[in-house]
């Protein structure tokens, strides 16, 4: 059966002592806990998340040390994720200017190809033309001359 127990007042003084050797048992906490499993999925989600806030809220540590670590958990997770975002825009943007300048190199190339053409070509419609070639050098010295026809 029980133990009987004794209860101290200190308005009434007790005429019968209790003995030093028995001390009355610590009570454990009690809590509700929910057991069996079910047959709903986010049931069992629900369940362990509400079993890790009572955790967390039975433990003597402040719960604000775990609030700080997921918070900056979070914050560590979506600058990593802006930074990512950031270096595949910047991929894609290099992409393009690389694309840009093949193109435009390969128009240099078609433009210089063209003026190389036309250089070639040169003489050819010259003739065609009924010009000459130079058959000696001409030079003409304007070291003397003076404007006006004065001299």
């Amino acid at each position: 059966m029980a133990a009987a127990r004794t209860i101290r007042s200190s308005s009434a003084p007790s005429t019968k002592k209790a003995s030093p050797d028995i001390r009355p048992a610590a009570r454990p906490e009690l809590r509700v806990v929910q057991g069996g499993k079910s047959s709903e999925q986010g049931a069992g989600a629900k369940r362990r998340f509400d079993r890790i806030i009572a955790w967390v809220g039975s433990r003597r540590a402040p719960a604000m040390h775990v609030v700080v670590a997921v918070v900056f958990l979070a914050a560590t997770l979506v600058v990593a994720l802006l930074l990512r975002t950031q270096m595949v825009q910047n991929s894609f943007e290099s992409s393009n200017l690389e694309v840009s300048i093949s193109h435009l190199t390969q128009d240099v190339q078609d433009d210089q190809a063209k003026l190389n053409q036309l250089q070639a070509s040169l003489p050819q419609k010259a003739t065609d033309m009924g010009m000459v070639p130079q058959q000696g050098s001409v030079s003409i010295d304007l070291n003397g001359y003076k404007k006006g026809g004065q001299q």
